[in-house]
């Protein structure tokens, strides 16, 4: 009511739009009483920007949801009035753009603020509102700061987030407060509003940029590249506020500068909560190593890259009760951002010119004397088109350089499909990426075959190389290759030939796409969702001098007599998924099988459910949903996993379970008869667990029976009991039991179809030590073997216990099969090749 009159008073006298008012008189609450629709959000923002000279306000996106995504610039009037060529003149500092630098705008410190990545963290959005108010009010001493400082505010990195959780916090909180945590309130339902509304993490999302969200603020984020990046989140309700500088492991590649400045910041934060007796911590938990975060992608970036972890999250609500006898209230988690945020300003005011002189250096040794090891990396031009497309779109998101080569070169590489040093090659029209550029950093980092790991617990995964995550024919050099080359361009890979242009379709028997990335998945679920027949092989073929590698797709036009429009319809799908294609005019093979042989097996257009809810994890759930609507852009359903039973009647084809913890007892014979009718079954990750020892499913876990084994051995030889060890020395012991996450080789029976595509040989991103023995009664098609390789770090232990585990396998029940993805193929929506081995599992397994 009280903003609601403040709003007619202001109508009224004429003045709605030239009012600076703060965030409790604009709200129909006070800032930090309750959590603030995001619409109400926006609108405060959009007031401030119309009523502030030192406000420009951006709209750069929409969300999947259609909520507006925001940029804040915040300045003094007179750097407002400058700001293009402020923005233009730090590109021109990081030589990301050509031309003279303005020594007058040289010392401007750029300081980017982001808030609740994950929407249920929402006192970060909460205290933005505060933030801006404090920036735009009248102040002389923050006012100082602005002289000589630009403030980017994104106040919401995940709207649907946010809206999901504060509407549902708002619909089911008591009148007044209730700080019991046991209460209804403080116990968010599936699947939270951590997620967006693919239900991804998208402080996960920076360098893969997977996510609309992140896609369109890499976008803004590039066109500024500031000097300082906080992250500002929300952490377990017991813990004491953290802040930079961080805990170990630091990527090697982090500077010296980038970490002493780190700790120059938190000393000033330091002495705010000091003087307020707020409780902190830093160096714990928070580590700077896997570059897709938001404060290693922008460390990555030349920036100082922070995270700030309130107490809080979607458990704390209004009010909670606190073990100490205190109450920690929405209101102290507004006050204790609001004060890092205006620090965060204040020491990049005082230090511009440190921050600005530190920013050029970085970005002049990036291109004058690479940090790594490797140089140049080397694509090779053979790759699958989609492939190729899809790797050079995260380049150009990234803002990675990168080029053609126009001639040969030969020498010492390191071979990534082989995980070795050897000889390599350089052919012309080779994609090639120099270290020698701006983003020499982050090239480096996504791109050396492994990173430097000290053996301390990391936060996340510590294996993501992008060539062994795309399936690349790839090198990597620590040459500088003197070749010149043809720079990329926004255009590589999107042109396209349409391959029906000048040919005599009257004569075609058949038409033939490669079975060989993603765009050929999609592909043939477009065909199939088109009612157009096709074909998959099982093996290899041969027309003429073309050969067609197993699970190549036949559109034979024997088998679509009866489909209307076949050949327009072909030729249109065929030009949307840019896929390669050729024509073939007779059914008679020089080997592999004719076109009417049994080797070719009939399509039909599966009908998929995928179980989400309680007990799923939603990060898997979405990573799995937007494949299909995404990637694959196939139509599913998606059902309560509760309803299982329900599916099984039906008339579903295959039904996945996403990494959760399933209870089957009940209607474990209704899922088998299911199956034994012709129904597939994939299971993902941790789904696993739920079948493994299951009466009539065959997988059984390796811990089971080394357990038993390990019993009767203690018994026998009376070894040391792991009980009496001291505590000194237990996060050793820890970590020998550890993985975090790391790329594992797997050997592939490349004759079996979850292989078609890919070969005999797969990088699986692994990330727990569950193990699986060997399918007793099935395809064990992807196992780890003695002494894999690796990258990333694992634990002594776990990597002992891998060994000799399977990791993909099929099992035959009836006239259907259960599919076990022990790795998730999907992982985070970035690991190329695992996609293309999931569409195997989905259309080529039978």
């Amino acid at each position: 009511m009280r903003g609601l009159l403040l709003s007619l008073a202001l109508v009224i006298t004429g003045g709605l739009c030239a009012q600076i008012v703060t965030p409790s008189e604009f709200l129909p609450h006070k800032l930090g009483e309750t959590f603030t629709p995001h619409h109400m959000l926006v609108s405060y923002y959009r007031q401030i920007a119309e009523a502030s000279p030192k406000v420009t306000l951006e709209q750069y996106g929409l969300t999947n949801e259609d909520r507006p995504l925001l940029l804040a610039f915040v300045s003094t009037p007179e750097n407002i009035a400058k700001l293009e060529a402020i923005r233009e003149n730090n590109l021109r500092n990081a030589g990301l753009l050509p031309g003279d630098t303005d020594p007058e705008l040289n010392d401007i410190a750029i300081v980017w603020l982001s808030y609740s990545v994950h929407g249920n963290e929402a006192g970060g959005s909460e205290s933005s509102m505060g933030v801006l108010y404090d920036l735009v009010k009248n102040d002389a001493r923050i006012s100082g700061w602005l002289k000589n400082t630009i403030v980017i505010l994104d106040p919401s990195l995940n709207p649907d987030g946010y809206n999901r959780y504060s509407n549902w916090y708002r619909q089911n909180a008591t009148l007044g407060l209730d700080p019991n945590p046991t209460t209804r309130e403080h116990q968010e339902p599936w699947p939270g509003g951590r997620v967006n509304h693919y239900l991804f993490d998208l402080n996960r999302d920076w360098a893969w940029q997977t996510q609309v969200e992140s896609r369109q603020r890499m976008v803004m984020y590039k066109q500024w590249m500031p000097h300082i990046h906080a992250d500002l989140h929300e952490q377990g309700y017991t813990n004491p506020y953290y802040f930079a500088p961080a805990a170990a492991p630091y990527h090697e590649y982090i500077t010296d500068w980038q970490g002493s400045f780190q700790t120059e910041i938190g000393k000033n934060h330091a002495s705010y909560f000091d003087r307020e007796g707020w409780l902190y911590f830093t160096r714990e938990r928070f580590d700077l190593l896997y570059p897709s975060y938001g404060d290693t992608w922008p460390t990555f970036n030349g920036a100082i890259g922070m995270t700030y972890e309130q107490a809080g999250h979607s458990r704390s609500g209004r009010a909670i009760d606190l073990p100490n006898g205190d109450t920690l209230t929405l209101a102290d988690r507004v006050a204790h951002h609001r004060t890092t945020s205006l620090s965060t300003i204040e020491i990049a005011s005082k230090e511009s010119d440190r921050l600005a002189e530190n920013f050029r250096d970085y970005f002049k040794k990036a291109t004058s004397k690479p940090q790594g090891k490797y140089l140049t990396y080397v694509i090779s031009a053979e790759t699958p088109r989609g492939k190729m497309r899809n790797l050079v779109q995260l380049l150009q998101r990234n803002g990675i350089e990168y080029g053609f080569a126009e001639k040969g070169f030969s020498g010492s590489m390191y071979n990534y499909k082989l995980g070795k040093n050897g000889s390599g090659d350089v052919n012309v029209g080779d994609l090639v990426i120099s270290a020698y550029q701006p983003r020499s950093v982050l090239t480096q980092v996504l791109f050396d075959p492994d990173a430097f790991v000290e053996d301390s617990l990391t936060y996340d995964i510590t294996g993501w190389s992008v060539p062994l995550a795309y399936g690349l024919d790839a090198y990597a050099s620590t040459q500088r290759i003197g070749i010149s080359t043809t720079a990329g361009s926004a255009d590589d890979f999107i042109a396209y030939t349409d391959p029906f242009v000048g040919k005599d379709l009257a004569n075609v028997y058949s038409y033939v796409v490669p079975w060989e990335d993603l765009s050929s998945a999609a592909f043939l679920g477009d065909l199939l969702s088109s009612g157009v027949n096709a074909r998959t092989a099982t093996g290899e073929f041969r027309f003429g001098d073309k050969t067609f590698g197993p699970g190549s797709i036949l559109i034979n036009k024997g088998d679509n007599r009866k489909t209307k429009d076949f050949t327009a319809t072909v030729r249109r799908i065929v030009n949307k998924h840019k896929v390669d294609m050729k024509l073939l005019t007779t059914g008679f093979s020089t080997s592999g099988g004719d076109l009417g042989s049994s080797v070719y097996t009939l399509q039909r257009a599966p009908r998929i459910a995928i179980l989400a809810g309680e007990n799923v994890n939603p990060n898997q759930f979405g990573q799995v949903w937007y494949y299909f609507e995404q990637d694959l852009k196939y139509p599913v359903s998606v059902f309560d996993a509760d309803d299982i039973g329900d599916i099984a009647a039906g008339d579903y084809d295959v039904v996945i379970m996403p990494s959760g913890r399933y209870s089957l007892g009940g209607v474990a014979d209704e899922l088998k008869d299911w199956i034994r009718s012709g129904g597939k079954l994939i299971a993902i990750e941790g789904a696993n667990r739920s079948l493994s020892g299951l009466d009539g499913f065959d997988l059984k876990s390796k811990d089971s029976e080394d357990e038993e084994e390990g019993k009767d051995e203690d018994k026998a030889e009376d070894v040391f009991d792991s009980r009496l060890l001291p505590h000194a020395g237990s996060e050793r012991r820890f970590i020998a039991g550890f993985n975090p996450g790391a790329i594992f080789g797997v050997e592939m029976d490349g004759t079996y179809p979850l292989s078609f595509g890919i070969g005999d040989y797969y990088h699986s991103l692994k990330t727990g030590s569950a193990t699986y023995d060997y399918l007793e009664n099935g395809v064990n098609a992807g196992r780890i073997r003695t002494a894999p390789f690796i990258s990333g770090f694992v634990g002594s232990k776990v990597k002992k216990e891998i060994e000799e585990t399977l990791v993909f396998g099929v099992q035959n029940m009836g006239r259907g099969q259960v599919i076990y993805l022990v790795d998730n193929p999907l992982y985070r929506g970035f690991w190329e090749q695992g996609k293309l081995l999931f569409a195997n599992a989905l259309f080529q397994v039978d």
